[in-house]
């Protein structure tokens, strides 16, 4: 379906189908995604797709019971990892860029975020994520299925289950499969409530 299409049907949705969802039909969700831009295309954010019954079971505890992990046939847990991002810098320049480019870039990526703390590089890396989940959002439904973005679990807990280092952050899990729900239709604000002209 089409952009506009996907944006004005998409629902959060609680209960879904018990139906697979073929590999490369996860594999093009995650595609588009990842086409969302970034500062410094520096892509901090990484995907762990859940699929294992007994890993979404430990993942439904971690995820404060939300009903939609055991419903969904798969769920994606959005990380942030900017440690891992800043070491392998080199990976996000782009190959077209002038050789002075590419240099100014190599020196000042990591001044910049040298100069920060762990926790200040991860909040960072959260604030650039959370772009790649709206698109993220949006590629899930114009391939036909559904989702629901969450963000009430415990993060240590997921880290422990899925062995991740304590400075990645963990912005969202996804609930992704076919509606068995029709959800709520859009509730928003009108635009002259949201949007200001100067």
């Amino acid at each position: 379906m089409s952009v506009k299409e996907a944006m004005e049907t998409r629902r959060s949705i609680r209960k879904y189908a018990q139906e697979p969802i073929p590999r490369e039909d996860i594999e093009e969700m995650l595609r588009l995604a990842s086409l969302a831009p970034s500062a410094w295309n520096i892509q901090p954010w990484r995907f762990i797709v859940v699929m294992d019954p007994e890993k979404k079971r430990e993942l439904h505890l971690a995820a404060n019971r939300h009903p939609q992990v055991k419903s969904a046939p798969v769920v994606i847990i959005l990380t942030s990892d900017m440690e891992d991002a800043i070491a392998h810098i080199e990976e996000c320049i782009h190959p077209d860029m002038p050789e002075e480019g590419k240099q100014w870039l190599k020196e000042t990526i990591p001044k910049v975020f040298g100069a920060q703390s762990a926790e200040q590089r991860g909040q960072w890396g959260v604030a650039q994520s959370n772009i790649v989940l709206g698109y993220l959002l949006i590629a899930i439904r114009s391939l036909g299925y559904d989702s629901s973005p969450m963000y009430g679990y415990n993060p240590e807990r997921i880290r422990q289950l899925f062995d991740l280092p304590s400075h990645v952050q963990i912005p969202a899990i996804i609930a992704i499969g076919k509606r068995a729900e029709e959800g709520h239709s859009h509730h928003r604000h009108p635009l002259h409530r949201i949007v200001r002209y100067v």
